[in-house]
């Protein structure tokens, strides 16, 4: 029987982002990728992201997360993740542990996340510096200049999308700025061609941008190993930075995405800071037959 069987977990949102928590601290247990992909096939613990706990690994860390997408594939980085992991660290019974204050910092594969409580169902993470340079992102060939680079769809004389900016937030991120609305763009289709683009040896996340005003962007997203997405919180910090370096807007905006607002501001330090709510949706158990067809 996999190890994972009968675990209790929290089905959150994170501005619409669909959320699972999983806590694996105390235990040996690990997640394996058939086991994620049975985990997101089922109606009651779908998700977007799934975030799990595991114990520290630094001194001075509150928890390593390992994150996966619905593929099963590892995610660097999920803000609006790292928010609900708060939240189920510092609010949900049996995942809360005794601490200070309503600060938390928590290590994933991309580094440290640094996560403080603003509300009662917000909080702010600090994403950490953005990797802007074309083997940081990581892209195939060099590109001195990433804050556009040679890639279009459509015909050479009138593309649908062309020149993104692409960034790395821990995860890839290439960034479409449009002048029409975000939702006029068949993402669905494009998406997928553009996330396994032989330009992006790890494949990338793929963004729909509108910068309505200095401090408003209407966002869409195509995330990596997931698809169609309500929210994405790398996204937002990556279509800010990229905004910024264009001189589109100052270093701040609030982000419109389809499953809510996060606001981003990339601070004068470097640091990326984003700030969204939660919510919880659900609590579940991991129903054994989930695995029958998974290793442990």
């Amino acid at each position: 029987m996999s190890a994972l069987a009968h675990r209790r977990f929290l089905k959150m949102h994170g501005a619409g982002n669909a959320i699972v928590v999983l806590d694996l601290r105390g235990s040996t247990a690990t997640v394996q990728p058939e086991e994620a992909r049975a985990i997101a096939q089922d109606p009651g613990s779908a998700f977007d992201q799934l975030m799990v706990l595991h114990d520290p690994v630094s001194p001075g860390t509150d928890a390593f997360l390992r994150i996966y997408n619905t593929d099963g594939s590892e995610s660097g980085a999920c803000g609006n993740g790292t928010r609900c992991v708060a939240y189920a660290m510092l609010d949900d019974p049996a995942m809360a542990r005794p601490a200070e204050g309503s600060r938390l910092t928590l290590e994933t594969k991309a580094g440290l996340l640094g996560v403080r409580r603003v509300s009662e169902r917000a909080f702010t993470v600090d994403m950490g510096r953005p990797k802007l340079a074309w083997d940081e992102i990581p892209l195939a060939e060099p590109f001195p200049d990433t804050r556009r680079i040679e890639l279009q769809v459509g015909p050479i004389d009138d593309p649908v999308l062309h020149s993104p900016g692409v960034v790395n937030m821990g995860n890839p991120h290439a960034v479409f700025f449009v002048e029409a609305d975000p939702d006029t763009f068949d993402l669905g289709r494009i998406g997928p061609m553009l996330e396994n683009h032989p330009l992006f040896p790890e494949r990338a996340n793929i963004s729909i941008a509108q910068v309505t005003d200095r401090e408003t962007i209407k966002l869409r997203v195509w995330e990596r190993g997931a698809g169609l997405t309500l929210a994405c919180g790398t996204a937002a910090c990556a279509t800010v930075v990229a905004a910024s370096r264009l001189r589109m807007i100052g270093r701040q905006a609030q982000v419109a995405l389809p499953g809510g607002e996060l606001f981003v501001e990339w601070r004068a330090d470097d640091h990326v800071l984003m700030t969204g709510p939660v919510a919880l949706v659900a609590e579940g158990t991991l129903a054994p037959e989930l695995f029958s067809g998974a290793a442990g």
